[in-house]
């Protein structure tokens, strides 16, 4: 790059001298044959066209714009939205079409005011929820302008760099795509049994017994019996009416069973149940508004407290439980919390809660697993439940709208569950965080690299307009000139710049 620095042939202006609003405001209908460019089809900060729609399904008035002009996006100008067609189209309402002058070339304005120190004005000049400017808000804004043929050589250069930057987010975004295939693929391996050597295999080789899943399973429900029998006992005693005899253990409720054939084979050793087989599964608290004040405020945890695999503490809400329901819905530490669903990225999340916070409950957008004792490990279970949200079984057994999506108790308790012999429990535990730290390593590199191309795009633009991008020619024709025949062009006019001769010119586009 170019050590120069501004030289004498750069001049000082406002936005407002090379760049003007001529286009009006049109009626889509008018136009049907014409391309329509909305907000969310230009990339924020990338300056790229994701794409057009026809004007005839548009109803609101929008601007109408013309090859070269440079469509600048007033809403929330911190998204830095700024294209430039090389077609004539119809546009939101919501973006300015900016023409330039003859000698101001259109895409040194994109850049210009794609940099970071106008999108910082921009957004400093309107705020609340859906902050807008107006061009008489931009049009102050001070431009160093150079001579038109270093304005071309500015943007040549900052297309070339810009290239290879973009070559290199790719590469990156391609990278992340990748770490996350292989993450699922781990976390499926985990549950279906290859990913490490199984303990049947393990015992043969050393030759010993072990304790294949179907006899675990056995022990699990046989636990699962006797401490419903101990509850329902124990209620039964409390209102003096203990049972005379053993029917009341027929009322017993048999755990969800799980259809095996269409899942996959397990290896030897493994065996297929239902989540509601091997963990006490329970729905949160509902939010009704008398429970919102009392005198047992507690915190609780709802969906968007749930990440995939952890916990955001960072914006807890309270609630009045009770000493019964505070029982009831306290949480301890292993317990996992799955979300019920609310919107359709967030069905199936889950996290282990490891403590911490004292008295901490959960609502009722939430499933709480807590597994049967001598059962499978939280550690284990939760590796089942974000294979689930993976492979899409969660997403098959819940109820999904666009917008809206449940995974209803029941659907959870019935939910496939792989069950391995415990000693494998451990250590599959053990390699996929292993194989996942590394995962989250690379992705995290890989985010710092994607961070400092961004970065890097920016101190391109910064160096662009400091002078210090390209060589400059000391027999350029000086900006102050070219803004004499802009400023004796408006006067020729009688400042009604529609009647400017003023053809831009056509490019490559870039969409």
């Amino acid at each position: 790059m170019s050590a120069s620095t501004r030289s004498g042939t750069w001049a000082a202006t406002r936005l407002s001298t090379i760049a003007r609003v001529i286009r009006r405001r049109v009626k889509p209908q008018d136009h049907p044959e014409l391309p329509f460019v909305g907000m969310d089809n230009v990339e924020a900060h990338t300056m790229r066209l994701l794409g057009t729609v026809p004007s005839s399904t548009m109803k609101s008035a929008s601007v109408h714009f013309r090859p070269g002009d440079v469509l600048y996006g007033r809403l929330r100008p911190y998204l830095n939205k700024v294209y430039v067609p090389d077609f004539e189209g119809l546009a939101s309402a919501e973006f300015i079409p900016l023409t330039t002058p003859g000698g101001v070339v259109p895409e040194f304005l994109q850049y210009r005011i794609n940099a970071a120190d106008f999108v910082a004005y921009a957004s400093q000049l309107d705020e609340g929820d859906r902050p807008r400017v107006d061009y008489d808000q931009i049009a102050a804004f001070e431009v160093e302008l150079p001579p038109s043929g270093e304005q071309r050589r500015i943007v040549e250069a900052i297309e070339s760099y810009s290239t290879r930057l973009d070559d290199a987010v790719a590469t990156l975004e391609r990278v992340q795509r990748n770490l996350k295939r292989y993450r699922a693929s781990v976390l499926k391996a985990a549950v279906e049994g290859r990913l490490v050597p199984t303990e049947a295999e393990l015992a043969r080789a050393e030759g010993r017994d072990y304790e294949p899943a179907p006899v675990l399973l056995e022990r699990i429900l046989a636990e699962r019996r006797r401490r419903w029998e101990e509850a329902e006992l124990a209620k039964m005693k409390a209102k003096g009416k203990p049972p005379k005899d053993d029917k009341w253990k027929a009322k017993y409720p048999e755990p969800e069973a799980v259809h095996i054939s269409a899942l996959p084979v397990l290896p030897e050793g493994w065996v297929w149940t239902s989540v509601d087989a091997v963990g006490d599964v329970l729905l949160g608290r509902q939010r009704a508004p008398q429970f919102l004040t009392g005198r047992y405020s507690r915190p609780y945890l709802r969906v968007a407290n749930i990440k995939d695999d952890r916990i955001d503490y960072s914006d807890l809400e309270e609630m009045d439980f009770d000493a019964a329901h505070f029982e009831k819905y306290r949480l301890k530490p292993g317990d996992i919390l799955v979300s019920e669903g609310q919107s359709p990225e967030r069905l199936g999340q889950s996290a282990i809660y490891s403590g911490g916070i004292d008295g901490l409950c959960f609502q009722k957008t939430l499933h709480r697993f807590r597994p049967i004792s001598f059962g499978p490990s939280s550690e284990f279970a939760q590796l089942v439940f974000r294979a689930h949200v993976k492979s899409g079984v969660f997403k098959k057994l819940g109820s999904i709208t666009t917008n809206i999506a449940h995974l209803t108790l029941i659907k959870f308790k019935s939910a496939p569950f792989p069950l391995p012999p415990l000693g494998e429990q451990k250590r599959i535990t053990n390699e996929t965080e292993r194989l996942l730290s590394i995962v989250y390593e690379l992705k995290s590199s890989n985010i710092a690299h994607i961070v400092r191309c961004a970065r890097l795009r920016q101190s391109l633009l910064k160096w662009a307009f400091a002078g210090r991008l390209v060589d400059q020619d000391p027999t350029d024709e000086p900006a102050s000139r070219l803004l004499e025949r802009i400023e004796a062009e408006r006067e020729s006019t009688n400042g009604d710049p529609r009647r400017s001769r003023r053809r831009p010119r056509a490019r490559s586009s870039k969409a």
